[in-house]
């Protein structure tokens, strides 16, 4: 087996999956008491301390970086001196208020210190209990409200709460006027099933959720001996946002690490919610929280540590490497920024990266990424000719110029934004149309965010303005906001039409408000029948599910804008498409990484939310950097990514990298997307396809009408255009494909029909020249001498006679070859 299906045979076995983790900054001003070696530098967390009423307490971990990266948990090791002792009072590592006023406490380790400013406020004041603040923050604690429990739709046992508590106000009428008097019990408190079912002091399906005289059963019984009160809507502050901290670590394996959680509200006070987080991992194999949200270290890997609380989900990224493992990264250079933000995420998961492909293996490579086709033997032979040190640069210049490059992106968009026919609300010419106008923005280079803002906001009809075809594809309000957040801000926001989002930030506030963007489309009938004219009406609203109140349109993760006596789609596309939308540049740039690595940074690339974390976000911040500076323009962005020595790393893996498949320490085999696939054998074989509306020769990435396919795309997973989802283009291998190759009519005949072969022995190639010919037009490269000597013993055996038939098989072997169907 050569080198490369080694590589592959390796590729396709069972691997541990890694998660995310971005560089650590290495923090804190410090201040030095002699010219001794200094302690690794250290942070605190939180940076401030806010005390707020007689009850509030804040709760403050320490961490350190080592040398070699490792963070360490500290908090234990250090000294805190409060400047003013009668503010505040320390209790461990928890500060409780004493006095109204402003210090600073000093947390000294070693000979280094740092302050921290303390304010106290409302010292001697008892905040009244709250049933929205206090309370439902415990059933999310205690897994009450979750979907397995009393949160499911039906509710269980006959009690039903809201799922994560989203609807405190149902809730509170669940508690308190459902069964009166046994689920709580006024006159009788300690009686009340919602405490004796949860003590497990009566039988209760889902056991003990927590003890008497701890801090939620107090709470719990002190609400009910208040009289269980609701809150004052009106006066209630709210949480707008939360935090994690740290946000980062990197531990050896057994290590601990506490988090300390802390939420902000609406009337500007703070509060430690560390003991109401509800604390998950994405991978408690590596890295596990208790319930007290300390973190401990396992296997290695990666993992992402969240804390739930109230509508939020946030997280903290967690790296676990062996204990005591001696590493040294090699000295490699750095072609751009790229390779600086991968190498530093590399280093710190103490993986070596693999060394770069081979000259062969980047032409093929490159021309299959951005071209979608095979380089020639003519390209082959002058490419390993070329002795300049910058030719590999000078390639990807070369190729981003053509024809080809632009076909290939175009087929992408046309996938994302659906372009297809379906005999009824959109004709083919309509989807040809649209086809057309997406294909001269890309191939004149127009900018992307005046591409998404001319396609978000146009009026007109589908025949002479094509870009409103998007309004026609999908005609549903609440499914066009879904599909515009997902394809240009990857976010699938459909959770939220039904229930806050139970693993993001956004809430039903938050869809409708997006919805309402698009609640004022009009649509009426051209003089022909065909078209259909799109118009802003003025006119039509958006109304919550609960309630019936009018949604104000409203940015996802922004602001409510002024939309009055304006289209509501142009306000929404100018902010969309520009850098005051912190997510638009990162998607699309994420979709580009993808489609050049075979994952994304953050991936699936349309399914961005705080539980599916980037593995770099560095590196994803850069991007989107560089691609607003670069004003949109996603060639250069290319560019940047296929000279980086990243791209060029070979797909054969060393000891440390074999196990990586996110973090891009090497070249993933990739199998080529179903277009791409039978527009490279008939490049190979010299033959032509013809598909609909297209002349004889026409490849099948230019294929503009989704509906249009055969047998061969359809079994290798061509997108059929029917969703915006990123998995409606299927790359794993299956049994079809294979059966395909080996049996089906395609390989077939483009081999049959070939005249690849007659030329040849019109050139009078001796019989090596021709293998070498063959492999170099399918797999773009040289056989190895055992494969050389191996075939021409066969073609020896087989005499002249038989040779133009042994070069036809030797042709369809290599057609169907694993190393032909993949990109290495």
């Amino acid at each position: 087996m050569t080198p490369v299906g080694v590589t592959m045979r390796k590729a396709f076995s069972n691997i541990v999956a890694l998660g995310a983790l971005s560089a650590i900054a290495l923090f804190a001003p410090i201040s030095r008491a002699d010219d001794k070696p200094a302690p690794p530098p250290f942070h605190v967390f939180p940076a401030d301390i806010n005390l707020e009423s007689a009850t509030d307490t804040q709760s403050v971990v320490v961490q350190t970086t080592r040398p070699d990266g490792i963070t360490q948990d500290i908090t234990s090791e250090v000294k805190f001196e409060l400047a003013d002792p009668k503010l505040a009072g320390i209790d461990g590592n928890v500060f409780k208020p004493l006095a109204d006023g402003q210090t600073q406490v000093k947390v000294t380790w070693h000979d280094q210190s740092v302050t921290v400013p303390v304010v106290v406020k409302d010292a001697t004041v008892t905040r009244p209990i709250s049933f929205r603040l206090d309370v439902m923050p415990i059933f999310l604690r205690s897994g009450c409200n979750v979907g397995g429990c009393h949160g499911a739709a039906r509710g269980r046992d006959g009690f039903r709460l809201s799922l994560f508590g989203f609807e405190p106000a149902a809730d509170y009428n669940s508690l308190t006027r459902q069964i009166t008097s046994r689920r709580i019990d006024l006159a009788l408190p300690e009686e009340s099933l919602v405490l004796t079912k949860a003590t497990g002091k009566v039988p209760h399906t889902g056991g003990e959720r927590f003890k008497p005289g701890t801090p939620r059963y107090n709470t719990l019984l002190a609400w009910l001996k208040a009289g269980a009160p609701d809150d004052d809507v009106a006066k209630v502050a709210k949480p707008v946002s939360a935090e994690i901290l740290p946000p980062q670590m990197v531990l050896e394996e057994g290590m601990t690490q506490q988090m300390t959680v802390r939420a902000h509200y609406s009337d500007g006070t703070d509060r430690d919610v560390t003991s109401l987080a509800l604390f998950l991992s994405n991978n408690d194999n590596s890295a596990k929280p208790s319930e007290e949200g300390k973190v401990t270290a396992g296997n290695r890997g990666e993992a992402f540590v969240m804390a739930r609380f109230a509508t939020f989900t946030i997280g903290s990224q967690v790296i676990v490497v062996p204990k005591g493992q001696q590493y040294k990264f090699p000295d490699v250079p750095e072609n751009n920024y790229i390779d600086t933000l991968v190498d530093a995420k590399l280093k710190k998961l103490r993986i070596l990266p693999s060394e770069l492909c081979s000259d062969e293996v980047f032409l093929r490579r490159a021309h299959i990424d951005i071209c979608g086709n095979l380089p020639t033997v003519e390209e082959h032979d002058r490419f390993l000719a070329d002795k300049d040190s910058a030719k590999r640069e000078k390639l990807v210049d070369e190729l981003l110029s053509r024809k080809e490059f632009v076909d290939i992106w175009v087929m992408k968009w046309a996938e994302l934004l659906q372009i297809r026919s379906d005999g009824q609300q959109v004709s083919y010419k309509n989807a040809l149309l649209y086809y057309n106008w997406l294909e001269d923005k890309i191939a004149h280079n127009v900018p992307f965010d005046q591409i998404v803002q001319e396609l978000l906001g146009a009026n007109g009809g589908t025949f002479k303005n094509p870009a409103t075809n998007y309004y026609q594809i999908t005609t549903d309000t609440l499914k066009v906001s879904e599909n515009t957040a997902q394809v240009f801000m990857g976010m699938r926001i459909q959770c939220a039409q039904c229930h806050n989002h139970p693993f993001d930030r956004w809430t039903q506030d938050d869809y409708y408000g997006f919805a309402a963007f698009f609640s004022q489309i009009g649509r009426k009938q051209a003089e022909d029948p065909r078209e259909t004219i799109v118009f802003n009406r003025g006119n039509g609203e958006v109304n919550h599910p609960v309630g019936g109140r009018v949604m104000q349109p409203k940015f996802l993760g922004g602001e409510i804008p002024d939309v009055k006596g304006k289209d509501r789609r142009v306000v929404l596309a100018k902010w969309l498409a520009s850098s005051d939308n912190p997510y638009f540049a990162k998607n699309l740039s994420n979709i580009v990484w993808a489609h050049f690595f075979g994952k994304g940074i953050i991936d699936p690339v349309d399914d961005v939310r705080v539980s599916n974390p980037a593995v770099n976000p560095e590196l994803l911040d850069t991007l989107a950097q560089k691609f607003t500076e670069y004003h949109y323009d996603f060639k250069r962005l290319v560019r940047d990514i296929c000279t980086s020595r990243t791209y060029q790393l070979a797909s054969e893996t060393n000891e440390s990298n074999e196990a990586d498949e996110h973090n891009f320490s090497h070249s993933l085999i990739r199998r080529m997307r179903a277009e791409v696939v039978m527009d490279c054998m008939s490049e190979a074989t010299g033959t032509k396809d013809k598909f609909r509306g297209l002349p004889l020769g026409s490849r099948a990435v230019q294929i503009a009408d989704g509906a249009t396919t055969d047998y061969f795309l359809t079994t290798f997973g061509r997108a059929t255009r029917e969703t915006v989802c990123s998995c409606e283009v299927k790359m794993d291998p299956n049994l079809s494909q294979a059966l395909a190759m080996i049996n089906g009519n395609t390989v077939s005949a483009k081999v049959g029909n070939s005249p690849v072969i007659n030329e040849m022995f019109q050139e009078k190639k001796t019989p090596e020249q021709m293998v070498v010919d063959l492999y170099v037009r399918t797999l773009g490269r040289n056989p190895t001498n055992a494969e050389m000597a191996s075939l021409s013993a066969q073609i020896a055996q087989a005499g002249p006679a038989n040779r133009p038939k042994v070069m036809v098989d030797i042709f369809w072997a290599l057609l169907n070859s694993q190393e032909f169907m993949f990109n290495h």
